[in-house]
């Protein structure tokens, strides 16, 4: 008889053994097994809570959304100015939390999951619209052309995971400095 209560605790640990597995092979060639072992419990248990790799990847990567969320919003939270709002967003995407080596390998899985995997693809998809709605809406005060500046630092950020996820000496520290700095010169002549 299964303990109650477990269930959640053991979504949380696979979910987290996913993420890990996923930074140590730095792609998505990892097995439920793996996965398994690493949340310390049976590949049965692991395929009865998710069914399979994939479905335990969208969990994984739901939860860095979640994660992903809670950064930027923190971040905006304490944003008093439009241009506030863009830089908390910058911060927010390269907060420590959310630019973790394994968790930057995640991001790197997703994108090169999401052409073969519709669910993948839709979430990718929802983040993407996501970042661009808020980047627009803290742009439009500031930018004669606040959608393609907004696709600009889209780009720019998703880009800085790139270079992480193929860099040992990429920080997000340095990948914070580089938006931030982008985003100062795209305004310049409009401040």
């Amino acid at each position: 008889m299964p303990k109650l209560g477990m269930e959640p605790l053991r979504r949380a640990s696979l979910v987290q053994a996913t993420i890990t597995e996923i930074g140590r092979a730095q792609s998505l060639d990892v097995t439920v097994g793996q996965i398994a072992k690493t949340a310390g419990m049976s590949t049965a248990l692991a395929h009865h809570y998710f069914g399979g790799k994939n479905q335990i990847f969208l969990a994984a990567m739901r939860y860095i959304l979640t994660e992903y969320s809670a950064q930027v919003r923190y971040h905006l939270v304490r944003a008093t100015t439009p241009r506030g709002r863009a830089e908390a967003i910058i911060i927010g995407s390269f907060d420590e939390a959310c630019f973790a080596p394994s968790t930057v390998c995640a991001w790197m899985s997703l994108y090169a999951a999401a052409p073969n995997q519709p669910e993948t693809k839709r979430l990718l998809t929802l983040y993407q619209a996501r970042l661009r709605s808020n980047l627009t809406h803290a742009l439009r005060p500031l930018s004669a052309t606040p959608q393609a500046d907004a696709d600009v630092m889209a780009a720019l950020i998703d880009g800085l995971y790139l270079r992480a996820a193929l860099s040992d000496a990429s920080s997000g520290e340095a990948a914070k400095a580089a938006a931030l700095n982008t985003l100062s010169h795209l305004l310049k002549d409009q401040e």
